[in-house]
């Protein structure tokens, strides 16, 4: 008989409760102001133009979208594969993909220049489009994510979940696929490879990973609960397994980049001459976001501050990767004839400048903000969390060695 896990709502004073929500607000507000002052005034306030036409605003959600479809491996892991150490976080996992990807989501909608005229992509959808496809896998996505959370926590259903936890796992790789290849089957010199398909996987798994682990570890000191070091200690191995994957991908990319002749311009350029994006994608990406990382996770008893601080790492130098391929694949002239110098008044062959303005920076935060404040309230109306942090039987089993 397979076991049942008790789930209840997150704990804590409600005046704590309320104080978070006042806390998240602020950020929330502010990216509100800077949405009507770019709606107001168009998008000549920001950094972005002709040129540049994916801001800051873009770098926060595609990292988003990408990091939700990463968050709901733990999830898939249990429901999907039958790895019953992961099934008390399911419920956890599937909330957290749902708010980064409706964070991410919002951001894309506000950043449109008339968001609305949103009703307008959405009703004459162009299905030759790869654009506006992804509108139809994001709204799969998040419905077969939402079903699958449904049949988790109604008991009725629960003879439905791993049916359910398939359909979303299909979506799940349709989307972060669709994702690599919106950017792999682009024209663009930074762009054009079809290794942005399984790289995008395994940031997606690395940046969803270390979200769900730092959400995890604050709820769990929020309610002053243990974490079973056997469960961390998992997290942190499938940490450490996504980080060293992303770091071999994009090595594996930069180093295809740099051996074909027909893209190693742009590959020095950002390797060695790129300024700003190749002190990103080395000391961001690379160092920051993959190294340090490793370095904190392969260590024989790594403490839970490391744990914490690799997470934040991976978040920060996924940040970090999404700047330099969002805006330093724009800011990179199109090679319109290889071989050829091309000069003209529309900035042939010349790197285009780039500086975020802080209305897009605040919307960008606020995208994040949404999501947090989308977990919170979801974890203090709905029985998410387990009683306990592994299964019975596990427990049970722990407790039986305990007392041989």
């Amino acid at each position: 008989m397979a076991e049942s896990t008790i789930y209840r709502e997150l704990g804590g004073p409600s005046r704590r409760f309320w104080g978070l929500l006042a806390l998240l607000a602020i950020p929330l507000a502010l990216a509100g102001g800077a949405y009507f002052y770019i709606e107001h005034y168009g998008h000549i306030v920001t950094g972005m133009d002709n040129q540049i036409v994916w801001g800051m605003p873009h770098v926060f959600a595609v990292f988003l979208i990408i990091a939700a479809t990463g968050a709901l491996n733990i999830a898939m892991a249990a429901s999907v594969f039958g790895n019953t150490v992961y099934r008390p976080l399911a419920p956890l996992s599937a909330l957290v993909t749902l708010a980064l990807l409706v964070g991410g989501l919002a951001l894309l909608m506000l950043d449109l220049g008339r968001s609305d005229r949103m009703i307008v992509a959405v009703t004459q959808l162009n299905p030759a489009s790869l654009f506006a496809r992804r509108v139809i896998f994001y709204d799969g996505f998040m419905a077969s994510v939402g079903i699958y959370l449904w049949f988790l926590l109604e008991r009725r259903m629960n003879r439905y979940v791993k049916p359910a936890a398939i359909v979303a796992f299909l979506w799940q790789l349709l989307l972060i696929t669709s994702t690599g290849l919106e950017f792999g089957f682009n024209f663009r010199a930074l762009y054009d490879s079809v290794l942005y398909a399984p790289m995008f996987i395994a940031f997606a798994a690395a940046y969803g990973a270390a979200a769900l682990i730092l959400i995890l570890l604050a709820v769990c000191r929020w309610e002053d609960r243990p974490v079973p070091e056997a469960l961390l200690e998992r997290l942190r191995n499938w940490l450490g397994i996504c980080v060293g994957a992303s770091l071999f991908f994009a090595l594996l990319f930069l180093g295809t980049k740099y051996e074909l002749v027909r893209s190693r311009d742009v590959a020095r350029f950002f390797l060695f001459e790129g300024g700003v994006y190749t002190a990103l994608l080395w000391a961001g990406q690379l160092a920051l976001g993959c190294v340090v990382p490793l370095a904190l996770l392969v260590r024989t008893q790594a403490s839970r501050s490391a744990i914490i601080a690799a997470a934040a790492l991976v978040l920060l130098g996924g940040l970090a990767q999404m700047y330099v391929t969002l805006i330093g694949g724009q800011a990179y002239p199109q090679i319109l004839f290889p071989g050829m110098i091309e000069s003209s008044s529309y900035f042939d062959g010349e790197i285009h400048p780039y500086v975020p303005s802080l209305v897009e920076v605040l919307l960008g935060l606020g995208g994040v903000a949404l999501s947090a404040a989308i977990v919170a309230i979801g974890l203090r109306a709905l029985a998410l969390l387990p009683e306990r942090l592994e299964p019975r039987a596990a427990a049970q089993a722990a407790g039986a060695g305990a007392h041989a």
